[in-house]
């Protein structure tokens, strides 16, 4: 239970990742300002979250499940929160897919949305109506730079960021009427036990029904450059969670976070030309044309990315 003047903040996605660590860090905040509601769908991943936690256990944190796939889950999760009064929503569970889209059947592209779109789109609908009543509130959904730039091979999961930042974008303009405010957390690569495996378990698959030269281009030349860019420009679970305890401890909390500064110029080359022909092209000759010279400069700028950089890369400011 909260105590008086503490605010609620309910968080999804925390068995692992940026979930688990936000939801410690907002819960050892120095000056107590949080009641952490941390939750996962299955309660037998706590292990890593209770370890992180400590002793904040049953203090500052405590644990519900929810199934952001089950209307029925989110509805009895929330029901189970004292009057309902959610202060601040972190929506941050997800599921990544990655690979050639012939390799990839309906059922998981569905599997994607119904995650990282619908799961959102569950929660805010459910915690909505009760802020609206009480004329106040924040929700920040954990969106991704790929929501703002398409990324090559990772098509579904690019979609599904899509669809969450076009929402969203939407929602912020009448939930603005009832003094809620509604904020985007936008990352790059983040390292992760997940994203690890993800990029381990692609590159060993078998890819049936795919031509021999797509396939070798995602596994001879993106897969290389990709691993590149996680070196060179990827944050920690920790820098993420900086990031969102800064952007909702503004006072003037922004809509749209990017967390990493120097993916900036890439989404700027997006909005520069409207017909889309200057980020197309850019990004087809950096994978396929300069794939060598690319390579070279991701090592210069992990060289040149030094601690005091990538501090400055997490403030939302």
């Amino acid at each position: 239970m909260a105590n008086s003047g503490q605010k609620v903040v309910l968080i999804t996605g925390c068995s692992s990742g940026i979930g688990l660590r936000i939801a410690v860090t907002l819960a050892r905040d120095e000056k107590k300002r949080y009641h952490v509601i941390a939750t996962m769908r299955d309660l037998r991943k706590k292990d890593k979250l209770l370890e992180a936690a400590g002793d904040l256990y049953g203090k500052t944190l405590m644990l519900l499940p929810l199934d952001v796939c089950s209307d029925e889950s989110v509805k009895q999760c929330i029901s189970n929160v004292q009057d309902r009064h959610i202060d601040i929503l972190i929506s941050n569970a997800g599921v990544g897919i990655l690979g050639p889209v012939e390799s990839i059947s309906i059922d998981e592209m569905k599997r994607v949305f119904e995650t990282n779109f619908f799961g959102v789109v569950r929660l805010i609908k459910e915690v909505m109506p009760d802020m609206k009543k009480r004329r106040s509130g924040h929700i920040v959904v954990m969106s991704s730079v790929m929501g703002l730039q398409g990324v090559v091979f990772n098509d579904v999961y690019t979609a599904s960021k899509f669809a969450i930042e076009g929402f969203c974008e939407s929602m912020a303009v009448q939930l603005m009427k009832f003094n809620i405010r509604l904020s985007m957390i936008e990352p790059g690569p983040v390292h992760t036990e997940f994203e690890t495996k993800m990029m381990e378990d692609v590159a060993n698959m078998e890819y049936p029904g795919v031509d021999a030269d797509t396939i070798r281009y995602f596994k001879d030349v993106y897969l290389p450059s990709s691993i590149d860019i996680f070196e060179a420009m990827g944050q920690t679970p920790e820098d993420i969670a900086k990031c969102t305890k800064k952007v909702i401890e503004s006072s003037s909390p922004r809509f749209r976070n990017l967390t990493n500064s120097l993916y900036t110029p890439i989404i700027a080359l997006k909005y520069a030309d409207e017909t889309g022909g200057l980020s197309v092209n850019t990004f087809y000759n950096l994978l396929f044309n300069f794939g060598p010279l690319m390579h070279i400069a991701m090592s210069i700028l992990k060289c040149l990315t030094c601690n005091c950089l990538r501090r400055r890369t997490i403030s939302p400011n």
